[in-house]
């Protein structure tokens, strides 16, 4: 895999990363690649924001609850019939996507470092 070129510390202070709780997940037929519409809470300053995810290697029961980091600060993306608002971050693996995720301690907005 490549490696994508390098940043200065200043581009990438601007990326907002976030904890969130994954809190409903829905099919998605109408996307051209297998994916998931996901509603995530990231706490009250920024509330609920939907993402489409390719994240469809996890059954659906186990991603309720689960804490993981998304950019919240790009701009929304229309996927088919679907705005995207966030990035949720993951691991590219043989398997699927990897979800990066937060402990337990993490709350709902918090920034990550």
């Amino acid at each position: 895999m490549e490696i994508k070129p390098r940043i200065d510390y200043e581009t990438f202070s601007k990326v907002d990363m976030r904890v969130g709780i994954i809190m409903d997940v829905q099919d998605f037929p109408e996307a051209r690649k297998p994916a998931y519409k996901l509603r995530i809470f990231f706490g009250d300053d920024i509330g609920y924001k939907n993402s489409s995810a390719q994240i469809t290697n996890y059954p659906k029961q186990n991603l309720i609850g689960m804490r993981v980091i998304a950019v919240v600060n790009f701009p929304p993306k229309q996927v088919a019939n679907f705005k995207s608002e966030v990035l949720v971050l993951g691991a590219l693996t043989n398997n699927g996507v990897r979800l990066i995720q937060a402990d337990d301690l993490s709350q709902p907005g918090d920034r990550i470092a």
